[in-house]
C-alpha cells in the first residue's frame, strides 16, 4: 500500500502526481492541452479537468470530475493512422464491455468519440503492483498471485464471436523480424514449424485465446474489491499465452513467478506450450529492439526514456538500460533454446 503522508497517486497511471487542481494552459503545450480539453467537453460537457496525469508519447491523460465522480480522459495528440487505430480499438473494447462484461473489473465507460480519438472513463481506486515496466525489485508474491489470477480469468473468457479481432499477424511479424535481422534463419524455420503445428490445432479446436494484449503490472490495479485491468488498446484474440509471456518478460527479478507462469503455459498441453514460446520469442525480440534503440539514443543525447517503460520522473539511466538489455538477450537465448527443444519433439 502507499504509505501515509506520501503524495496521492492517480490509480492506473504510473507516476501520477498529487492532485493539485491547477492546469498550466500557457505556451504551445498549453494550446495543445486546451484542444484536448475541448475535445473532451464535446462528448462530456460536465467533465471538469483537475490535473494532467501524463503527457508523453501520442496522448495526454487528464484526471477530473464528472459531477460527484472522478474520471480520466484520454485524448490522442498524434492522429497518425497507427495511433488512431489503437485509440479506436480501445474505445471499441470499452463499448463492448458495456454489453459483455469481462470476468475482471474494468473502468466504466462514460463517453467516447472514435472520430477524434477521445475517451472518458471512471477513475478506479487501487494501486499498481509496480510502476516500472521492468520492476527493479520483484513485487510481493501476493501481488503477483493476484495479478496472475486476474490475467488467467481474462484468458479463460470467451466473448461473443465478432466482438474482438486478432490484433497480431504472427506469420507476418516473424517474417518482418527476420527481414530486419532480428531473427536468424534458424529462428525463422523453428518458429514457422511451431506456428504450422499450432495453426493445425487452432483450425481443429478453436485454440485462440482472448488476451488483454498488454498485461503489464502497471496496467493492473489492486483494490480491496478485486483487481482492475486498464489500457485495453491491444485486447483481442491471440495464440494462447500472450498475456502470460508478457508477464514472464517483465518479471526478470521474480524467478519463482516465472516458473509458475511457465507451468501454467505448459499445463494445457504441447500446443499451448508452443504458442507460449512463439509469443515469448516475438515479445522478447520486440523488447530488445526497443531497448537497443533507447541505449543508442542515450549514448548520443543522454535521453534514456523508453516510451511506456518506466514512470515519468523515474527514467532509467543508460547503464540501467544496458544491464536490462543484457538480461533480455539472456532471456531470448533461453527462449530460443526452448523453441528448438519444442521443435525437436514434433
Amino acid at each position: 500500500m502507499l504509505g501515509a503522508g506520501r503524495p496521492r497517486r492517480v490509480p492506473g497511471q504510473p507516476g501520477g502526481q498529487p492532485l493539485s487542481g491547477r492546469l498550466d494552459l500557457s505556451g504551445p503545450q498549453g494550446a495543445q492541452l486546451r484542444t484536448a480539453i475541448a475535445a473532451v467537453h464535446r462528448i462530456c460537457p460536465e467533465f471538469a479537468p483537475v490535473q494532467v496525469l501524463r503527457r508523453s508519447g501520442p496522448s495526454v491523460l487528464l484526471v477530473g470530475t464528472t459531477g460527484r465522480n472522478t474520471a480520466v480522459a484520454k485524448c490522442l495528440l498524434d492522429h497518425s493512422p497507427a495511433w488512431a487505430e489503437r485509440s479506436r480499438h480501445e474505445i471499441a473494447a470499452y463499448r463492448s464491455f458495456v454489453r459483455h462484461r469481462p470476468p475482471v473489473r474494468v473502468p466504466r465507460l462514460i463517453a467516447a468519440d472514435p472520430d477524434n480519438c477521445t475517451l472518458v472513463i471512471e477513475r478506479m481506486p487501487g494501486r499498481v503492483p509496480a510502476f516500472q515496466r521492468h520492476p527493479a525489485e520483484a513485487p510481493s508474491r501476493a501481488d503477483i498471485r493476484t495479478a496472475l489470477g486476474a490475467v488467467c480469468r481474462v484468458n479463460a473468457w470467451r466473448p461473443p464471436a465478432g466482438t474482438f479481432d486478432m490484433p497480431l499477424d504472427y506469420a507476418a511479424r516473424i517474417s518482418r523480424y527476420h527481414e530486419l535481422g532480428l531473427l536468424t534463419d534458424r529462428d525463422l524455420g523453428d518458429l514457422q514449424k511451431l506456428l504450422h503445428g499450432i495453426a493445425h490445432q487452432v483450425g481443429r479446436h478453436g485454440m485462440l485465446q482472448f488476451c488483454h494484449g498488454d498485461a503489464l503490472l502497471s496496467n493492473i490495479l489492486l483494490s480491496p474489491a478485486g483487481p482492475v485491468l486498464v489500457d485495453w488498446e491491444h485486447a483481442g484474440w491471440y495464440l494462447p499465452g500472450y498475456d502470460l509471456a508478457t508477464l514472464w518478460l517483465v518479471l526478470g527479478n521474480a524467478p519463482a513467478a516465472r516458473r509458475q507462469i511457465s507451468q501454467i503455459a505448459q499445463s494445457a498441453g504441447p500446443a499451448s506450450r508452443d504458442a507460449f514460446l512463439v509469443n515469448l520469442m516475438l515479445l522478447l525480440t520486440r523488447e530488445i529492439r526497443t531497448y537497443e534503440t533507447a541505449v543508442q539514443r542515450s549514448m548520443h543525447d543522454a535521453a534514456p526514456a523508453v516510451p511506456g517503460a518506466v514512470a515519468p520522473g523515474a527514467a532509467q539511466t543508460g547503464e540501467e538500460q544496458r544491464l536490462l538489455l543484457r538480461r533480455l538477450h539472456d532471456d531470448c537465448q533461453m527462449a530460443r533454446s526452448a523453441v528448438r527443444a519444442a521443435v525437436g519433439t514434433r
